[in-house]
C-alpha cells in the first residue's frame, strides 16, 4: 500500500529533520539572542507533516517544541518575559498546525488509496492481467497505458476458450483519455459475449461492429464523438486450423524457430466504420500454430520512437530473441521499449505472446484432412477472399 510505503521513508526524513532543529539549535545558542535562529527550524514539522507518516510527524514536532523551549528558556534573562512568551506561543501553533496537517494529509491519503483499490479492481474486471491461459494456448506479454496513473487505456485484448475453439483480439481504440476506455469496453465486452456464440470470426465482428455503434450513438447523443476501434480476431480451432480477421490493424509477427515471418492480413475497416464500403469482412487463414508462437501488438509499440525520432524496430528485436520463453521474452521487450523510449511513451504499447502450451494435449487431425497433414495448410473457406501477405523479417 502507499501509506506503508510512505511510513518507512519518513522515519529517515523524521530523523534527518530531527537532526536539523537540534543543530538550528545549537547554532541558535552560539550566536547569542541577538538573532532568534530556532524560529527557522519551524519549517522541520511543517515538511514532516506533507512527507511523513502520523508518528514520525509527531517526533519531529516534540524535537521542535524541546529545543524551542530549551533555547528560550536559556535566552530568558536576555529576553523580555512578552517576547519569550510569544516564541513560545509561536512554537506551540507550529507544532499544533503541523499535526492538523498531518492528519488531514492521511484522511486524503486514505480516501485516494480507497478509489484506487476501487479503480483497480474496476480496471482488472475490463482487461484480465496477462498471462492468461485460454484452453491450450497461453498467453503472456505486458500492457502499458499512455494515461499517467490509469491501468488500462484505449487498447483491448482478450483471449477465451470457446466451444469454437480458442479466440483472441488486441484492438486499439481511436482517441485516447475515457471516452476511448469507454468505447474499448463496450467493444470488449461485446466480444467475450460474441465469441462464445457466433460460429464464425464475422459474427464475432459484427456483433462487435453493431455494440460499438450503440456506443456511438449514445455518446453523440450526449455531446461527444464517435469512436471506432482497429482489432485483430484469432481463432485456433480444436485441430489447430487458424483463422485470422483484421479490422484495420497492424500486422502480427509469426516465429517458427528462427524464422520471423509478419503477417499483413489488414484488407477490412475498422469496427465502427464498416458501414462506409458495404462490403462484409471475411476470415483468411492464419498461422497454423503447433510449434510456432504469434506475437500480437499495437500501433502503441511499433510507432514508438526514439528521441531521435526512429520507430521501435520490433521485428529486428524479436530475431534476437527467439530462443527465450513467452514470459521471458515479454519481459526483455518490456524493458527494452522504456529504454528505447525513455519511457516517454505517446500511446497505449500491448503486445500479446501466444503460444500452444508444452502441456497440452495433441490437436485432433482436421475432418476430411489426411493423417500428418496439416489443417492450416488447407484453402481458404472463401474463394473471393484475399490471401494473406507475408513478409519474412530479414
Amino acid at each position: 500500500m502507499p501509506f506503508t510505503r510512505l511510513q518507512d521513508s519518513g522515519r529517515r526524513r523524521a530523523l534527518l529533520l530531527s537532526a536539523l532543529v537540534v543543530l538550528i539549535a545549537l547554532a541558535d545558542v552560539v550566536t547569542g539572542p541577538e538573532v532568534r535562529l530556532i524560529s527557522f527550524a519551524g519549517v522541520a514539522p511543517m515538511f514532516a507533516a506533507l512527507r511523513c507518516s502520523a508518528r514520525w510527524t509527531g517526533v519531529v514536532t516534540a524535537s521542535f517544541v524541546v529545543a524551542s523551549a530549551v533555547i528560550y528558556s536559556v535566552n530568558f534573562s536576555d529576553w523580555t518575559v512578552s517576547g519569550s512568551l510569544v516564541g513560545l506561543l509561536g512554537t506551540f501553533v507550529v507544532a499544533a498546525f503541523a499535526q492538523l496537517l498531518c492528519h488531514n494529509r492521511r484522511r486524503r491519503d486514505d480516501a485516494f488509496d480507497r478509489t484506487r483499490l476501487v479503480a483497480d479492481e474496476v480496471q482488472r474486471a475490463m482487461l484480465h492481467e496477462l498471462p492468461l491461459r485460454a484452453g491450450a494456448y497461453a498467453v503472456a506479454g505486458f500492457y502499458v497505458s499512455a494515461l499517467e496513473g490509469a491501468r488500462v487505456g484505449g487498447d483491448i485484448y482478450e483471449a477465451v476458450e470457446t466451444p469454437y475453439g480458442t479466440r483472441l483480439v488486441i484492438g486499439d481504440v481511436q482517441g485516447k483519455g475515457m471516452p476511448a476506455i469507454g468505447a474499448g469496453h463496450e467493444a470488449l465486452a461485446s466480444f467475450r459475449e460474441a465469441a462464445h456464440y457466433e460460429a464464425t470470426l464475422e459474427g464475432v465482428a459484427m456483433r462487435m461492429e453493431a455494440s460499438l455503434k450503440r456506443h456511438n450513438a449514445r455518446a453523440v447523443a450526449q455531446g461527444g464523438t464517435e469512436r471506432f476501434v482497429t482489432a485483430l480476431l484469432i481463432e485456433i480451432g480444436p485441430d489447430g486450423h487458424g483463422r485470422s480477421l483484421s479490422c484495420g490493424h497492424i500486422p502480427y509477427y509469426v516465429v517458427r524457430g528462427d524464422r520471423i515471418t509478419e503477417r499483413d492480413e489488414g484488407q477490412w475497416l475498422p469496427l465502427g466504420l464498416g458501414e462506409l464500403t458495404g462490403e462484409r469482412r471475411r476470415a483468411f487463414d492464419a498461422w497454423p500454430l503447433d510449434e510456432d508462437w504469434a506475437v500480437l501488438c499495437t500501433d502503441g509499440v511499433t510507432e514508438a520512437r526514439r528521441r531521435d525520432g526512429t520507430f521501435y524496430p520490433l521485428g529486428e528485436r524479436l530475431k534476437g530473441w527467439t530462443g527465450l520463453a513467452p514470459d521471458e521474452l515479454a519481459a526483455a521487450l518490456r524493458a527494452d521499449l522504456t529504454e528505447f523510449t525513455g519511457g516517454r511513451l505517446k500511446d497505449d504499447a500491448t503486445v500479446l505472446i501466444v503460444r500452444r502450451s508444452p502441456d497440452s494435449a495433441p490437436l485432433r487431425p482436421a475432418a476430411g484432412l489426411p493423417a500428418g497433414s496439416h489443417a492450416g495448410d488447407r484453402a481458404p473457406a472463401e474463394p473471393d477472399a484475399a490471401p494473406s501477405r507475408p513478409r519474412t523479417v530479414s
